[in-house]
């Protein structure tokens, strides 16, 4: 990975970026020291991410749905035999 001084980073910091965003991210560094690393982000757009509820009103949840299965699955552990 790129290390920048921190001095050449802000005279270049629009080309610096522009690389960052074309895969190519970098370090800048105060006197050797290694101080923050500079990648693009890759979140979603705010209207893109998930939210809880999305599906609210759509699914029907069985009132025995924390017993679906019971019977199978007690044969499967060896119970009921």
């Amino acid at each position: 990975m790129n290390e920048i001084n921190i001095h050449a980073a802000k005279t270049h910091l629009s080309r610096l970026v522009e690389d960052a965003l074309n895969g190519k991210p970098f370090v800048i560094a105060k006197a050797g020291k290694p101080l923050v690393k500079v990648v693009p982000l890759d979140s979603p757009a705010p209207a893109q991410q998930r939210r809880l509820g999305f599906m609210a009103g759509e699914i029907k949840v069985p009132r025995d749905f924390d017993r679906m299965g019971s019977v199978e699955i007690e044969k499967l552990f060896g119970g009921g035999e």
